[in-house]
C-alpha cells in the first residue's frame, strides 16, 4: 500500500516581472542577528522579545539560528541568575517555583501517568494540597476552626436574649439605646459610614453593653483603625451615684500606692544617698469624672460580640505627650507606646487621649440647639473660664440645608477646648491652700528668688463658638460643608467633614443630627511628622576664670613674668626701706 505523499509547504508567488529564486534568503553579515522577512522587521533584535518568555535567557551572539556559544562564565552567570529567579519564596504561600517544580517532576517520574502534559495543571494543585495538608491522626481528623466560624460564634450571642430565648419581647420603657440603623441611613446618603451587616452588629453590641452597665445615655461615637485590629468605640455616661463609686475606687487605689511610697522611703532612711536640687515641674491634677475631658466614659471592643473594656481617665500629661508623638494602633490596648518624649501609659491610654482631642475638636451641632441653662452665677462661671453645662433648647427651629451648608456660622462646638495645659479648665499649679500657705511660709521667702513667675492663665473659646472662627492652614479651611445630593436638593442633607480630623463627619437633617468618626486618630499635619529632639545635655559645672584650666606660658612669657615680679619686688623693698627711715629721722 503506497504512502500518501507529503504536504508540501506553499511555495511563495514571485512579483511580476521576477523570476523565482531557489536560493536562501541572504542572512546578514553578522552571523547573531538572524534574517526575519516578517514586517516591521529591526535589526539588532534576537529571537526573543521582552514580552515573550525565555528572554531573560538570552545573550547577544548566542540564538537557535546561531553557531556561536557564549562564553562559559556568562552562561553559568545566567544560570545562577535564572535559579536565583526561581527560588524566591512567594508572600503568600511562602513556597518558590523552583522546589514546586522539582516536587512536580518527582511526582510525574514516580507515577509516570499517561499523556501526563493534559494533566500538570492537575499535578501542580496535587503537590500544593500536600504542602498544607493538615496533620492526621490515627482515629480522626484534627479539627480546624475556620475564622467565619469563629467571627459567627462570637456575633452568636448578640441575637440571643439573658435567659437563651430567641422571642424579642415589647420594650416600652424609655432606653438610652439610640437608633444607629438610623443615623447610618443619614450618613449613607453621603457614601460615609459601615455595612449594614456590621452596622446592625454594633446596634445589637450596645444594647448588650446597656444591659450590663448602669447607663443613662449612650452613642456610637465611631471606629478607629489599627495594624492587627480594629476599635469600635461607644460614647455613655453613667446614672447618677454611679460615677462617685468608681471615683472612690479609683481614690483607694492611690491611696494604697502612696502608702507603700511610704514604706519604702522609710526603709532607705538609713542610708540616705546626696540629695538631688533638681525640682521636678508641678504634677498637673486630672479632672474629675463627668467634668471636662473626662465628661464622658468610653467603651471599646474589637469587633461586635467580644466583650467591651472600659478606657481609663485621661490625664493632662497624656494629653500633651499625645500632641507630640504619633504612633499607629496596634489593636492591642495593652500594647506598650514606645515613643520620644515617652508616653506615660499603654495603648489604652494613648486611645483615650485621642478620643478626647478628637471630641474636642470635631463634636459639633447645629447653633440654636443647646442652649446655656438661666441659673445664677452666670457671670462668675464666664469669669472662671466659661459655662461647661448646656440644655437642649426646646424652642429650636431647624434651618434649611443651605443655610447649614453655606456658612459655617450655623454650627458650633458642644463639646469644650483642651488647653495646652491638657485641661478643659485652667488649673494653676503654684496655688496652695490655707493650711499649706501658713506652714511654708518661711520656706516661700528664702524661695523667692527660685521660683518662676506667675504662669498667666489659659482662657479658650467657650462652649457654642461658631466654627467660622476655627482657623484654617496652607490655605485650606478647617471644614468643608456641602450637601448629600445636587440633584434633588428637596431631599438631601447637610454634610460637614472635618480636614484637621481626617474621618470625622456631622449630619444634620431638620432636628436630627450626628457626630461620627472613621480614621486612624490622627490628626492631618502639611509637612511630615518630625518627632522631638531631646534635650541638650547639662552642663557638669560652670565656666569660669577660677575653674577652666589655663594654657601653660611660654619660656619667653615665663622669663618676662619673673623678671617683672623681681622688680615689683625689689620696688616693694625700697618703699619699705624709704618708710623706715623717715620714721627714724621722725623719731629723732
Amino acid at each position: 500500500m503506497a504512502e500518501p505523499p507529503e504536504e508540501q509547504p506553499p511555495q511563495a508567488v514571485p512579483w511580476e516581472g521576477q523570476e523565482p529564486s531557489l536560493r536562501e534568503p541572504e542572512q546578514s553579515a553578522d552571523r547573531s542577528e538572524p534574517y526575519d522577512a516578517s514586517p516591521g522587521y529591526e535589526r539588532g533584535h534576537g529571537p526573543y522579545q521582552p514580552h515573550e518568555p525565555g528572554y531573560g535567557l538570552y545573550q547577544p551572539g548566542y540564538s537557535p539560528y546561531d553557531h556561536q556559544i557564549p562564553e562559559t562564565k556568562s552562561r553559568r552567570l545566567a544560570i545562577q541568575n535564572a535559579k536565583a529567579y526561581l527560588l524566591k519564596s512567594s508572600t503568600t504561600s511562602g513556597l518558590n517555583l523552583y522546589d514546586h517544580l522539582v516536587n512536580m517532576l518527582t511526582k510525574v517520574l514516580d507515577e509516570q501517568p499517561t499523556n501526563a502534559v493534559d494533566i500538570i495543571e492537575n499535578i501542580s494543585n496535587d503537590v500544593k494540597w500536600a504542602q498544607f495538608q493538615t496533620k492526621m491522626d490515627t482515629l480522626r481528623d484534627e479539627h480546624k476552626v475556620l475564622p467565619t466560624y469563629e467571627a459567627s460564634e462570637n456575633l452568636k450571642a448578640l441575637f440571643l436574649k439573658a435567659n437563651g430565648e430567641e422571642q424579642p419581647e415589647e420594650e416600652t420603657e424609655e432606653t438610652p439605646l439610640p437608633n444607629v440603623m438610623e443615623t447610618a441611613f443619614y450618613f449613607e446618603q453621603a457614601g460615609i459610614g459601615l455595612s449594614k451587616g456590621e452596622t446592625y452588629h454594633i446596634f445589637l453590641a450596645l444594647k448588650k453593653l446597656i444591659s450590663v452597665q448602669p447607663i443613662q445615655t449612650c452613642r456610637f461615637w465611631g471606629k478607629i483603625l489599627g495594624l492587627e485590629m480594629n476599635y469600635i468605640i461607644a460614647e455613655v455616661q453613667y446614672q447618677e451615684g454611679e460615677e462617685e463609686e468608681e471615683a472612690e475606687e479609683e481614690e483607694v487605689t492611690e491611696e494604697t500606692g502612696e502608702e507603700r511610697g511610704e514604706v519604702e522611703d522609710k526603709d532607705e532612711e538609713k542610708d540616705e544617698p546626696p540629695k538631688s536640687t533638681y525640682k521636678p515641674p508641678p504634677i498637673i491634677p486630672k479632672e474629675e469624672n463627668g467634668t471636662g475631658a473626662n465628661k464622658y466614659v468610653y467603651f471599646v471592643c474589637n469587633e461586635p460580640g467580644k466583650p467591651w473594656v472600659k478606657l481609663p481617665p485621661v490625664t493632662p500629661a497624656q494629653i500633651v505627650c499625645a500632641r507630640r508623638i504619633k504612633k499607629f494602633f496596634t489593636g492591642r490596648l495593652d500594647a506598650p507606646v514606645v515613643s520620644f518624649p515617652p508616653f506615660p501609659g499603654n495603648e489604652a491610654n494613648y486611645l483615650r487621649a485621642q478620643i478626647a482631642r478628637i471630641s474636642a475638636g470635631t463634636q459639633i451641632s447645629p447653633i440654636g440647639f443647646y442652649q446655656f441653662p438661666e441659673e445664677e452665677g452666670d457671670e462668675e462661671e464666664e469669669e472662671e473660664g466659661g459655662r461647661d453645662t448646656y440644655e437642649e433648647n426646646p424652642e429650636f427651629e431647624p434651618l434649611s440645608v443651605a443655610e447649614l451648608v453655606d456658612s459655617g456660622s450655623s454650627w458650633v462646638h458642644h463639646v469644650q477646648c483642651i488647653l495646652e495645659q491638657g485641661r478643659c479648665v485652667w488649673f494653676d499649679p503654684f496655688q496652695k491652700s490655707e493650711e499649706e500657705g501658713e506652714e511654708e511660709e518661711e520656706e516661700e521667702e528664702d524661695e523667692k528668688a527660685d521660683e518662676p513667675d506667675e504662669l498667666q492663665q489659659e482662657i479658650g473659646p467657650p462652649l457654642l463658638t461658631p466654627l467660622s472662627e476655627d482657623e484654617g492652614f496652607q490655605n485650606i479651611p478647617a471644614w468643608t460643608a456641602q450637601p448629600s445630593t445636587n440633584l434633588i436638593p428637596q431631599h438631601a442633607v447637610a454634610i460637614l467633614q472635618s480636614n484637621r480630623w481626617p474621618g470625622a463627619y456631622a449630619f444634620a437633617s431638620g432636628k436630627k443630627f450626628d457626630n461620627i468618626y472613621f480614621g486612624w486618630g490622627h490628626k492631618y499635619s502639611p509637612e511630615n511628622h518630625n518627632p522631638t529632639l531631646p534635650p541638650p545635655v547639662q552642663a557638669e559645672y560652670p565656666s569660669g576664670p577660677d575653674i577652666t584650666e589655663a594654657s601653660d606660658p611660654t619660656l619667653e612669657e615665663e622669663m618676662a613674668f619673673n623678671a617683672a615680679k623681681e622688680e615689683a619686688l625689689a620696688a616693694a623693698e625700697e618703699e619699705e626701706e624709704e618708710v623706715e627711715e623717715e620714721e627714724e629721722e621722725e623719731d629723732d
